[in-house]
């Protein structure tokens, strides 16, 4: 049973270390994940509609702490500091989890729980099943506590902290490190939107009272068409599927035209939460970039009287455009935040508090 027992710590503590690190890479992409509990939640329990709103403003903390708590209840369980109370926690933290995601796979809210970042995507059972095969493991953990000796290794916990709150912190100043998703640097975007393989199907036909599954349609007229079925729907799906630009009153294909030759985008998804403390840096860089084959666009979410008037405020004198508020936070976390193209594909993408200069812009481009 020891042997169990180790084996459910050393388990459990390396899938929440794992968890906990790919969260903290992106911890705005858990900020937008618990946004949208919360909104659910206001919605579906409008009895507490106050009690969720009123996290949504400090989600952002939210989800530092809770990617920061996983990676440190992980190592907890690794080099064994303080092992009974961290499996408490981690028992109330999987309760937690598994109450999000079972919500989202029964009630269909929220279909991407977010539970491996925005890199690893689970569907909602599957994230429920992790939950609980987790759960039994932590457990067996809790079960035979008593034949784990605390061992006096806090100051490896301690660096666990320090390390968890400066990756974090450094992926929201400066985006995530690594960058798993479709807008990344060398990606493609016109291909990205294509679909990612041919669609296979199965057709269910039947005949003299017997349900049969064909790799093809028959042409035997004698079979009785009951349903055709989508082997690969998720493999085929296109990696982006709702990218879009437009102007408002003006027919112009802005999607298409994103593709054509370079084009740096000044990438602000809700005027009212920009950070300004670099924005003289970022109209530095649009003015350098005059008289360029580089067009310099700013794209945001926001209304366009919030637009012109931020424009204005700030002596922007550049094109401004549309787009959805989830594809702007996709395509970079920062806001605002410089997204390079060139003929469709991302040559660079910065936070504000790493605005490129128009050397570095050029040399990415190349």
């Amino acid at each position: 049973m020891k042997l169990i027992a180790h084996f459910s710590r050393l388990f459990v503590g390396i899938i929440f270390i794992f968890s906990g690190l790919i969260k903290l890479n992106d911890p705005v992409g858990t900020q937008i994940k618990l946004e949208e509990y919360f909104d659910v939640f206001a919605t579906d329990f409008p009895f507490m509609a106050g009690f969720w709103e009123f996290w949504i403003p400090y989600a952002l903390y939210v989800s530092i702490f809770l990617c920061a708590l996983e990676l440190v209840l992980g190592v907890c369980l690794l080099v064994q500091y303080k092992l009974k109370t961290a499996s408490w926690i981690l028992l109330a933290t999987v309760i937690f989890f598994g109450f999000l995601t079972f919500y989202s796979a029964y009630f269909n809210k929220v279909t991407d729980c977010g539970c491996f970042g925005e890199t690893i995507k689970l569907k909602p059972w599957t994230s429920f099943i992790k939950d609980m095969v987790l759960m039994f493991f932590i457990l067996i953990i809790l079960w035979q506590r008593n034949i784990f000796a605390d061992k006096k290794t806090g100051v490896l916990v301690a660096a666990s902290v320090v390390f968890s709150l400066i990756l974090g912190i450094y992926a929201v100043r400066y985006l995530p490190p690594y960058d798993g998703l479709p807008y990344a640097v060398g990606q493609d975007i016109p291909k990205n939107m294509q679909p990612s393989a041919s669609l296979e199907f199965k057709y269910i036909y039947e005949k003299g009272g017997e349900t049969l599954e064909l790799d093809q349609m028959p042409t035997d007229t004698t079979y009785h068409f009951k349903e055709m079925i989508t082997l690969n729907q998720d493999e085929a799906k296109a990696k982006i599927t709702d990218y879009n630009i437009w102007k408002d009153g003006d027919s112009t294909d802005y999607k298409a035209e994103s593709f054509v030759g370079k084009k740096l985008m000044i990438v602000i998804p809700v005027i009212k939460k920009a950070n300004t403390s670099n924005i003289d840096k970022i109209r530095e860089l649009a003015k350098s970039l005059d008289g360029t084959d580089i067009k310099v666009w700013l794209v945001s979410a926001s209304s366009e009287e919030d637009v012109n008037n931020f424009r204005h405020e700030h002596q922007l004198a550049i094109p401004s455009f549309s787009s959805d508020t989830k594809v702007l936070k996709t395509i970079a976390r920062a806001n605002p935040s410089i997204w390079l193209l060139k003929d469709g594909i991302v040559k660079g993408k910065w936070s504000h508090n790493s605005t490129p200069d128009k050397n570095e812009v050029i040399e990415s481009l190349k």
